[in-house]
């Protein structure tokens, strides 16, 4: 039952998300692959990755897709891993990471470090760096993610009603993902001014 309700929603909300894509960006790969992550001891999730051809992937795993409870929660967790694509949030991501390993890098060698140290100190940059602005990145995803489900005919409000059954990962320093009521209110808002 959850397969079927999953491929159903997903055959609407596809398209839908592609157009979008299209719509918003120049040269960019827009054809979503969808693939299942079976393994049995997989934690549920969804993420979006490129392949070496710039072919956008979603992935999510079986134990998020029996999760998932109404075609609006499918909807609005299809078009926020499609929204990170869109918005361009791997290559930013990746941006800030080489650009922290390089500060941080540079101020180690700058102190005297050895190659070790600077090395440490180019891997913790690049960490930082990915993590600056990925709570923003996902509450942006939440917001276009949302428009994606609402242009679908699905209920993103009630979608994101996802985020209340998920551990809340509160607004730790660093962290990668805002506070869950903050992402429902990010989609509340959204939604009222679609």
């Amino acid at each position: 039952a959850a397969a079927q309700l999953f491929v159903s929603t997903l055959e609407v909300v596809q398209p839908v998300a592609e157009h979008e894509c299209r719509r918003r960006t120049f040269g960019v790969k827009c054809k979503f692959i969808i693939a299942i992550n079976d393994e049995p001891d997989a934690q549920p999730n969804a993420f979006q990755f490129l392949t070496d051809s710039g072919d956008p992937v979603i992935v999510f795993t079986t134990s998020i897709i029996n999760s998932l409870q109404n075609p609006d929660e499918v909807a609005f967790l299809f078009g926020h891993e499609a929204a990170h694509h869109v918005l361009g949030h791997i290559e930013k991501e990746a941006q800030q990471a080489r650009m922290g390993a390089e500060i941080l890098g540079r101020l180690a060698s700058l102190r005297g470090a050895d190659a070790a140290a600077i090395r440490d100190a180019q891997e913790l940059g690049a960490v930082i760096g990915s993590r600056r602005y990925s709570k923003e990145f996902e509450l942006e995803a939440d917001v276009l993610g949302a428009l994606v489900a609402h242009n679908a005919g699905f209920n993103p409000v009630r979608g994101a009603a996802f985020f209340q059954r998920q551990p809340d990962p509160g607004n730790q320093f660093l962290g990668t993902h805002p506070p869950n009521a903050k992402r429902i209110a990010v989609v509340q808002k959204a939604v009222a001014g679609f």
